[in-house]
């Protein structure tokens, strides 16, 4: 039988990524006390006034169909809160919503690239970007993310890579996996050179909550000179603790989000009514729970620096936001792969390879900071004894 070409650019671009911690999950399920730093979920349910708020808005009938653009609370919520976030006006067609930054990403891409594009975004990345952006059929063209520059991604980096058929800039800030945050000044050279390349910019902002003390939040929004070809995504998944409701949206200039639309109605036609009544109450107040949240991320993330950096010639990265610390173990001369495999077998902690990141994180490891103190303490002490019994055997 035929397939559509898409097929054959995603395949080994979905779960597979993920090996290690669908096997650490297999592992589990079978009675085996695995410690589990691999995924980002957050580690407090999702606030109980949300829930009851999604429930009362399904028993009083918000059931029904929606519309493409997003439900009409929702998009003036989101209007609201980023004319306030942002210090410059935001209106209602200015915002998509999507369930979850996920699908708006997807969406995003398939309206600003196509087969013969390029797309310039930062290596290491999120472990989905590479497969959105080949999904559409362009091309993906890394940007290293260098350790000695905070995993910042440099303008002359970004120059080095421009060519006829670059189409779009894609950014991450918060960062995952690296926690590394743009500053405005970072922000305002990248913009400048899409500007110059008429290029289009996408950041994604999902731990834009989750910022460490010390560290301010930037987005290319805050940046009125490039109004017109900057999109930023983001949703309640990290900030209000609810990754299951699947709501997130995208704010863009008003072109771009009518040429959006048809795409959205064909795709989807409206998100849960009541899901959107939740969300417009989440975002139009402080979440309840991110200020928590990223203190405990920020205290485990000391906590492995403590721990682990240079034992047995590990180093610990510090990231200034979200929920993960990376862990250099090139050291041990295994690639991040083999160690993340051998762990698990040997010492049950299960981490995420820096591969599944791109190839500038190989030999590294991605620990998720989601698991309590005690547990997180363990794992490193594991981490360790494993180490060193490799550098022995080396």
């Amino acid at each position: 039988m035929r397939y559509a070409p898409v097929t054959e650019r995603l395949a080994g671009l979905g779960g597979d990524k993920w090996h290690i911690h669908m096997l650490a999950r297999r592992m589990a399920a079978a009675g085996e006390a695995v410690i589990e730093l691999t995924i980002g979920e957050p580690d407090v349910p999702t606030p109980p006034a949300l829930m009851d708020t999604a429930a009362a808005a399904m028993r009083a009938g918000r059931t029904g169909y929606s519309n493409g653009r997003g439900e009409p609370n929702l998009t003036a919520a989101l209007a609201a809160r980023y004319t306030a976030r942002r210090g410059r006006p935001v209106t209602r067609d200015q915002v998509m919503c999507f369930p979850g930054t996920q699908t708006t990403l997807y969406a995003v891409l398939q309206a600003i690239v196509t087969t013969g594009d390029e797309v310039l975004v930062g290596d290491p990345m999120y472990a989905t970007y590479e497969g959105l952006i080949r999904a559409t059929g362009a091309d993906v063209v890394p940007v290293p993310l260098r350790p000695g520059a905070g995993f910042r991604m440099q303008p002359a980096d970004v120059a080095a890579r421009i060519t006829p058929r670059t189409r779009l800039l894609f950014l991450n800030s918060p960062h995952n996996p690296t926690g590394a945050v743009l500053s405005r000044d970072d922000l305002a050279a990248l913009c400048a050179l899409a500007r110059d390349h008429d290029l289009w910019v996408l950041c994604d902002e999902v731990y834009e909550d989750l910022c460490f003390p010390g560290t301010t939040f930037a987005s290319p929004l805050d940046l009125p000179d490039f109004a017109d070809r900057v999109i930023v995504a983001s949703s309640i998944s990290k900030s209000h603790a609810a990754p299951g409701f699947r709501s997130g949206w995208c704010v863009g200039p008003a072109e771009f989000c009518a040429r959006l639309l048809p795409l959205s109605e064909t795709m989807l036609f409206g998100s849960q009514p009541f899901i959107a009544d939740m969300t417009a109450e989440a975002v139009s107040a402080p979440s309840p729970v991110a200020a928590d949240m990223m203190a405990r991320f920020q205290r485990r993330a000391a906590l492995i620096r403590d721990r682990l950096h240079g034992v047995a010639g590990l180093c610990v990265h510090m990231p200034q936001a979200g929920m993960f610390a990376l862990l250099d173990i090139r050291c041990t001369g295994l690639s991040g792969d083999d160690f993340a495999r051998l762990l698990l077998e040997r010492e049950k902690v299960a981490t995420m390879p820096g591969e599944s990141f791109g190839s500038a994180l190989a030999g590294w490891l991605r620990l998720s900071l989601t698991q309590p103190d005690d547990r997180i303490a363990t794992a490193c002490d594991r981490i360790a004894t494993f180490t060193e019994t490799q550098r022995k055997a080396a």
